[in-house]
């Protein structure tokens, strides 16, 4: 696989949570019954006319300066056609050869330095419809015993964005996607759940020799609905395409839906290209033409980007930690930590794992509440730690009640539980001494099961290396 480079580009579509639809004045909205957010616009029915919605045009050009893009004085409408079920007019509205926003970048740092991902276009345009299959043993389109069409969600506002075929791996373009949902969410555009389908991407992949400039042959994968089924799936058609091109073979243009649950490519058809889908000007809407104040008031209410964040925090906390704070929109709440005097790594440890793993929302937090419970982290019993940060969240939390148990860290007390342990795993004490210290929480873990989590665990872990030792 080292003789062999992944190129990766990626095709993300956002749904805007503006009030009503792209282009008429349905609610737009998740969950309602089928078919009941629906209109003659949205349904094209004959003789309706579309009208531009104007927040999502602001919202895409705030979107695009957020993504490093040019906007655009002069974007068109047009419809692109392809006859699926879920597109009632035959046709989708969309921005094609001149899109409101272009050559952008967006910088992803990395261990080996920033990236720069390219951003080739975000365009504006209408979403099709649900198609729902039902039958068949994954609810997709192969097996199914038929399917129907809830039109709710056509015409809801949608941008899509286009990288540069700039990503070499499938760890790559899951973080790319991580940061650019952040963006996203800040930005206050969209709410980007995926599993809401607010959020979706395709993969563009080929590979190449190692060292090569060429583009070969792409495919696309379709109907991923996680950052980490999205990287599996790249990692799945990478080595799909190397097995191909190894074989003697050479790789088709198509496009494929890839299964989580069994990890199997399907290929579904052909891919297209821009000519299939005989673009031409929509005739019912005028051209987009954005005031320059309203660009600038747009580019005036960016906060700080995501990725400049992680790099800010970096120096302190190191790339993966500062990552995960920021991707998970936990690095405010870490930063107001800090302030209160917790210690930084701590802090960032006890956020993204013991905060998260209890699903407290981290904006019902007192910063000095929690500061008190990281600096005490180590002298409390972990029982009495985990309930008080499973509550951290509720009205008026103090963290007193917790601070005056104290953990036990007597050597007489703990000395005896931890001989009992190494007796009963002498496996794993033989393995430790042949060089796995790994297994030194494994011990520590057996021990604090023993006390009922009351032993401070720093304690215990010297003790069980100072045994071990011996």
């Amino acid at each position: 696989m080292s003789a062999w480079e992944p190129v990766v580009g990626l095709e993300i579509h956002v749904h805007l949570k503006t009030r009503t639809k792209m282009f008429c004045r349905c609610p737009v909205g998740f969950g309602a019954g089928e078919n009941t957010q629906t209109c003659p616009v949205c349904l094209g029915l004959p003789g309706a006319l579309p009208v531009i919605n104007r927040r999502a045009v602001e919202w895409t050009i705030k979107l695009g300066l957020a993504l490093g893009c040019e906007i655009r004085g002069h974007a068109v409408f047009a419809r692109k056609h392809y006859p699926y079920p879920d597109l009632p007019k035959g046709y989708q509205i969309s921005q094609y050869d001149l899109p409101s926003c272009v050559d952008g970048k967006v910088i992803l740092p990395s261990a080996d330095g920033d990236r720069e991902i390219g951003i080739v276009r975000a365009h504006l345009e209408e979403d099709a419809a649900k198609t729902v299959h039902v039958g068949g043993r994954t609810g997709r389109i192969g097996g199914a015993d038929y399917s129907l069409i809830d039109f709710n969600r056509g015409g809801t506002p949608l941008v899509e964005i286009v990288t540069a075929p700039d990503i070499r791996s499938a760890d790559e373009a899951k973080r790319f996607l991580q940061l650019l949902r952040q963006t996203i969410v800040e930005l206050g555009i969209s709410d980007a759940e995926m599993e809401k389908g607010a959020l979706r991407a395709d993969a563009n992949v080929s590979v190449r020799p190692a060292g090569s400039n060429e583009l070969r042959t792409r495919t696309e994968l379709k109907n991923m609905n996680s950052f980490t089924f999205i990287a599996r799936g790249i990692e799945a058609e990478v080595e799909r395409q190397v097995g191909v091109w190894e074989s003697g073979g050479e790789v088709r243009q198509e496009t494929y839906d890839f299964d989580a649950a069994s990890g199997k490519l399907t290929p579904r058809r052909a891919k297209e290209e821009a000519d299939d889908y005989r673009y031409f000007p929509e005739p019912d809407l005028v051209p987009v033409e954005p005031p320059a104040e309203l660009v600038e008031r747009l580019r005036g209410e960016l906060p700080e980007p995501p990725g400049a964040r992680i790099e800010r925090l970096e120096g302190t906390l190191g790339l993966e930690r500062s990552s995960v704070l920021v991707t998970g929109g936990l690095d405010r709440l870490w930063e107001e930590t800090v302030a209160a005097g917790a210690e930084p790594v701590q802090a960032a440890n006890v956020i993204a794992n013991a905060l998260m793993g209890a699903g407290v929302d981290p904006g019902s937090v007192s910063a000095t509440e929690l500061a008190r419970l990281v600096d005490a982290r180590d002298r409390i019993p972990r029982a009495a730690f985990d309930e008080a940060v499973s509550k951290l969240g509720e009205p008026g939390f103090s963290a007193d009640p917790y601070l005056t148990q104290e953990a036990v860290s007597d050597e007489s007390e703990l000395e005896p539980v931890i001989a009992r342990v190494l007796e009963a795993n002498p496996g794993e004490v033989e393995a430790y001494r042949g060089g796995k210290d790994g297994l030194l929480g494994f011990f520590v873990g057996q021990v604090m099961k023993e006390t009922q989590g009351k032993a401070n665990p720093r304690v215990v872990s010297e003790l069980v290396k100072a045994k071990l030792s011996a």
